[in-house]
């Protein structure tokens, strides 16, 4: 965490879920940048205010809220009473692994609920709250650009993500808010800590570094996208994986 840095002072940030691994690191960040964050979590309440109370320690100022950013009527409450929102981070999401031979559409309908659908549920709250250098930023995946066997459904959710963020930030750029999306490598803690030790080994050979990604180097280009020098940046989608090359 790069402590003492208070680039985002005084601005608003709700990032979902922020209980855990990266969304955790992203919410700790930013707090860490002086944004009051708002970390919306699913089931694990005490996990969110743990990452409340260490914001609050570093002297920022945070909240907890419960959403299931899947149902509308979650996301009304989560965004009742924030009458200014500077940074949407749209980081919750699920998964699922297997072939087209293992297809169940319980999967199919699970992911695309969260990821897809709760990143436009959110974005669409969270617009009629931003002003001038607002920003919103997607979470989506380094699988995007390197395809996996077993991981169709999984990735083709986190291709949409980068679809909406093209098309946003056409839409959008007019109200002066800016629209990216990160496509993080294979990162710890993340999703990458149900892997089987053989292929995180496999996943860290990937890169020339020779190791995983780390929840708060994401976390970091999270925090440039939603600083004043990322002013002129929409549209884009920025790879996070230690240049691996799959």
């Amino acid at each position: 965490m790069l402590s003492g840095m208070r680039e985002l002072g005084d601005k608003t940030a709700l990032v979902t879920g922020a209980e855990r691994g990266i969304g955790e690191a992203i919410a700790l960040r930013l707090g860490a940048g002086g944004a009051h964050v708002i970390v919306n979590f699913l089931e694990d309440e005490r996990a969110a205010q743990a990452v409340v109370a260490a914001i609050r320690a570093g002297g920022g100022q945070a909240e907890a809220r419960q959403a299931d950013v899947s149902v509308e009527q979650d996301v009304e409450r989560l965004f009742q009473g924030i009458s200014q929102l500077d940074f949407l981070v749209n980081n919750a999401a699920t998964g699922t692994v297997g072939s087209i031979d293992d297809f169940q559409v319980s999967d199919l309908d699970r992911v695309f609920s969260v990821n897809v659908r709760g990143v436009a549920l959110c974005a669409k709250a969270a617009i009629s709250r931003m002003g001038e250098g607002g920003r919103i930023v997607n979470l989506s995946s380094s699988t995007t650009r390197y395809p996996q066997a077993g991981m169709g459904i999984y990735t083709a959710s986190k291709a949409a993500v980068k679809m909406f963020t093209e098309v946003w930030a056409k839409e959008l750029g007019g109200r002066g808010i800016n629209v990216n999306s990160v496509l993080p490598g294979p990162t710890v803690p993340g999703m990458t800590d149900l892997a089987s030790d053989e292929v995180k080994s496999a996943m860290a050979a990937a890169s020339p570094y020779l190791r995983l990604g780390t929840a708060v180097e994401i976390a970091d280009v999270v925090a440039f996208l939603c600083s004043p020098a990322a002013r002129w940046v929409s549209g884009q989608h920025l790879c996070v994986n230690g240049a691996a090359s799959a």
